[in-house]
């Protein structure tokens, strides 16, 4: 059972310029009757062909930003370049992973912290599906990074399995960054209420219908963005390499100077980003707290985009997203004295 609404459910928008011609944007949120302000500002960073709507949107009942600012957290969540309300000053759509990750990132955590209304100097992080991955390549590469504790809600870094489907998509790196799309919202709009209805397993690798309420396909969509051909093409050799590689830096292998707590959540039939890629980062984590957890079971196949939008979201992945960062403000235990 999902939680009752904020009552006191207060947020800005504001204008970031990322120095690279884009202004980001980004919404804080926050409830006075709830936060704890000794916690850091939480940041929540959205995924390849989306923005950061879905996190303010649920279509039955309390959004993933919402929950969050219930269980006492600021929540800030951003829209990079070319993505939802960000906009261009003079800055173009050739852009790679290593844009995002390392310069749309770091306007991002910084604007966080210099905004926040709680006593922090770093931001505790969730990266969703591909924003998993640009978290993971910021701490690589950004070695002052300010990143405290780490959530990757289906984000891959070491492709150790590749669903077929994708596998084809993205077979050829030339082709993946010649073909440009346009209008992929709009067509979402539209084919995703019959997919659901008459080809359920076509759908199935991205979301499970039967999890979701589809009547709200008009609203869900709006986190939609059109794909970018350059990012199309180091996905491709992403695929192809296993490893993504920025600045000549093995990100899967950097991982292993990694020390921030981290909690990856998994999808237990994801075909997007299948189980084994998206528990990867914690077994090359040196954290020493790494936790894995696996959503759906048997009787409740649980997709990539159920970890968002699914009925059974609040419980299965909100709650346990903010216990995990709560549970990261807990004193750690004085040792026993033993009396001898």
């Amino acid at each position: 059972m999902s939680p009752s609404p904020v009552s006191q459910f207060s947020s800005e928008r504001y204008r970031v310029p990322n120095g690279a011609g884009w202004d980001l944007a980004m919404v804080r949120s926050w409830s006075e009757r709830t936060l704890d302000r000794s916690r850091r500002p939480l940041l929540i960073v959205p995924g390849y062909g989306m923005n950061s709507f879905i996190f303010g949107f649920h279509p039955r009942g309390v959004s993933l930003e919402g929950f969050l600012v219930e269980a006492g957290f600021e929540v800030w969540r951003v829209d990079l370049r070319a993505q939802g309300e960000s906009v261009s000053t003079g800055g173009t759509r050739d852009f790679q992973l290593e844009d995002l990750a390392v310069t749309d990132v770091s306007a991002a955590v910084q604007h966080a912290l210099a905004h926040t209304g709680c006593r922090a100097d770093r931001v505790d992080m969730i990266g969703a599906s591909l924003g998993g991955t640009l978290m993971f390549a910021h701490a690589v590469l950004e070695k002052n990074h300010r990143i405290a504790s780490m959530v990757s809600m289906g984000g891959p870094v070491r492709w150790v399995k590749i669903h077929p489907a994708l596998r084809i998509a993205f077979s050829s790196p030339a082709f993946a960054g010649w073909l440009q799309f346009r209008g992929t919202r709009k067509m979402a709009e539209v084919v995703l209420p019959l997919v659901a209805r008459f080809a359920p397993s076509v759908l199935s690798i991205y979301m499970n219908p039967e999890l979701n309420d589809l009547s709200a396909a008009r609203e869900m969509v709006k986190t939609v963005e059109d794909p970018n051909r350059h990012i199309n093409r180091e996905i491709a050799h992403w695929f192809r390499e296993r490893d993504l590689v920025i600045r000549g830096v093995n990100i899967t292998d950097g991982l292993s100077a990694v020390t921030n707590p981290l909690l990856c959540i998994v999808a237990n039939s994801d075909g997007i980003v299948p189980p084994e890629v998206a528990a990867f980062p914690c077994e090359r984590v040196a954290s020493s707290v790494r936790t894995v957890l696996t959503v759906g079971n048997e009787t409740m196949a649980m997709a990539h985009a159920d970890l968002f939008v699914s009925n059974t979201a609040h419980e299965t992945v909100f709650r346990p997203i903010a216990t995990w960062l709560a549970e990261r403000y807990a004193p750690t235990p004085a040792p026993r004295r033993v009396e001898v």
